[in-house]
């Protein structure tokens, strides 16, 4: 299947809160049809405020800009002032289709309860989502970027919260997006294995002048994650017959339990 191209580009980004400390600068970014990027840095390098422009939901302090107003924005945390229903909190990823002050359609209601079908969510359409754990609200949010038919799909830290089995439905989930839809993908993560797993490119924030972007197998290096984390980090070939993969293991360091290092 053919898709359009380039989803979404940036050109020589910059942003700043204050005009002081960069959270980067001198960016160049591009999303296209099909692909999923997975974005990696420490805290506070600026990950979250990278997708916030992306999504336009943040002007940035320099650079030029081709958003796509199909995208969807999947924070890392829902929080509401009522008892919304899990099929309420998916119905407003349908916003743009169902218009200001209009009621939700039954269009809407099947779109919502499509989208938490593909999350393993449907059962818990009538659910207060403040009864839900962390996790499940996770999977919820991302139902609502779901159903909103986006061309283009920014998750923040997706799978933090989640389960092993639950991280490889999310990371299954998006593959599935890219390859069969279309969708352009990108998500923030603090672990390389699921770069490794799905992204198709990476783009590392070493700090806020210096990136690195570009085709996963050529980002994803010992040296580019040991300056990364600014630790060492060694990968290793695991698994057996159509099962095999690399993952990357970091060096912690070690104490003995008199509290010396090792």
């Amino acid at each position: 299947m053919a898709f359009d191209p380039v989803r979404l580009q940036i050109e020589n980004a910059s942003q700043s809160y204050d005009g002081k400390r960069w959270q980067f600068r001198g960016l160049d970014f591009d999303l296209s049809a099909g692909e999923i990027t997975a974005i990696l840095g420490p805290n506070g390098r600026g990950k979250s405020t990278l997708l916030r422009v992306l999504a336009g939901l943040l002007k940035p302090t320099a650079g030029t800009m081709k958003l796509n107003p199909r995208t969807g924005f999947v924070p890392q945390e829902f929080s509401g002032s009522f008892p919304y229903s899990v099929l309420d909190v998916v119905l407003m990823g349908r916003a743009r289709h169902v218009g200001l002050f209009r009621t939700p359609r039954k269009i809407d209601v099947e779109k919502s309860m499509e989208a938490l079908g593909l999350t393993g969510m449907a059962d818990y359409a009538q659910r207060n989502i403040e009864s839900l754990s962390g996790g499940e609200r996770q999977l919820v949010l991302i139902a609502r970027a779901l159903a909103g038919e986006n061309a283009v799909l920014l998750l923040d830290e997706p799978a933090s919260a989640l389960d092993l089995r639950n991280q490889d439905i999310v990371l299954s989930l998006l593959a599935t997006l890219a390859d069969r839809q279309g969708l352009a993908i990108a998500f923030t993560t603090h672990q390389p294995n699921h770069a490794v797993a799905v992204a198709d490119k990476v783009l590392l924030m070493l700090d806020q002048a210096r990136t690195v972007f570009g085709a996963a197998g050529d980002v994803m290096t010992e040296g580019n994650l040991e300056a990364l984390y600014g630790l060492p980090v060694r990968s290793a070939t695991l698994g057996s017959g159509e099962l095999m993969e690399t993952a990357f293991v970091p060096l912690f360091r070690q104490r003995d339990r008199k509290g010396n290092r090792s």
